[in-house]
């Protein structure tokens, strides 16, 4: 049995979904999920099914091919196709912090993230103790302004060779160079703290601490050139009192950015995410 998902989207317009549904019919294949949203503002239709295919007869390639002329060509989609069979390689990014990296690692382990991780990425060599309990490669690369073109050398030579798919920044405390973001447009997800009223700086906990908040929270997002300004993945929030300490407040924020990145990851790996104008289309 042949798993396929498929992510589509195009202008607008009617027959759409009947195509595709007779198409997959027709090379004798059953639809188990299908789904689709329609921006009326902007006129775009998104879709994502998946389709079941029995028999050793199935070619990806194949399928892959008349699709593309049969189908979106005439739509002017633009369209991708997994199978279930191929498991996304995934970097890992980090710094000093380690409590996504446990997390993910721990998922990982327990089979809940169906990816290969190649290896882990710092600009410090603190969590390396961890990336050996796991038994992954961990590389430590330097960056700072005086070499920073050495160092980003090195981060593409190293994702390339392992055919990375996408990128986890798990706390990773360094601007991601534009070179990287090109060369992995929608594909680098990030974790990051987002208060209600928002704190920037070093110790945000802190500051919000002084201002009394009420919320806290955590934002999962895609890498753009503008510094945590990519389209959304997933948000979560929890309630604080005057009665929590910047140790409580912490703590709850490390569990809320654990739980979120966990959540953007799985979303990214299911192919449940399309992103269009900045803007995601997250499906159930």
């Amino acid at each position: 049995m042949t798993k396929i998902t498929t992510l589509i989207h195009c202008k607008d317009t009617s027959g759409i979904i009947a195509s595709v549904t007779s198409f997959i019919h027709k090379n004798h294949g059953n639809i188990v999920y299908i789904d689709q949203h329609v921006d009326r503002q902007n006129g775009i239709f998104f879709m994502r099914s998946e389709s079941e295919f029995s028999g050793d007869n199935f070619e990806l390639v194949k399928f892959k091919s008349e699709f593309k002329s049969s189908i979106a060509q005439i739509y002017k989609m633009k369209w991708h196709m997994h199978s279930d069979d191929y498991r996304p390689k995934m970097a890992i990014f980090v710094s000093k912090y380690d409590h996504c990296l446990y997390d993910i690692l721990g998922r990982y382990n327990s089979g809940e993230l169906k990816v290969d991780i190649p290896f882990i990425l710092s600009n410090h060599p603190d969590l390396k103790p961890i990336a050996d309990a796991f038994k992954i490669p961990f590389h430590h690369i330097a960056y700072t302004k005086e070499i920073s073109e050495a160092a980003q050398k090195k981060q593409l030579e190293l994702l390339e060779e392992h055919q990375i798919d996408f990128i986890v920044l798990a706390r990773y405390m360094q601007i991601v160079p534009n070179t990287l973001i090109e060369r992995y447009q929608n594909k680098i997800i990030n974790i990051h703290h987002s208060f209600l009223p928002a704190f920037v700086g070093a110790k945000p906990y802190h500051s919000a601490y002084k201002r009394g908040v009420k919320i806290i929270g955590a934002t999962s997002h895609y890498v753009t050139e503008e510094l945590d300004a990519g389209p959304i993945i997933e948000q979560d929030v929890t309630r604080v009192t005057h009665a929590h300490s910047i140790e409580d407040m912490v703590a709850k924020g490390r569990d809320l950015e654990k739980i979120v990145l966990a959540r953007g990851i799985k979303l990214h790996v299911d192919r449940k995410t399309m992103v269009y104008n900045n803007k995601t289309i997250i499906f159930s």
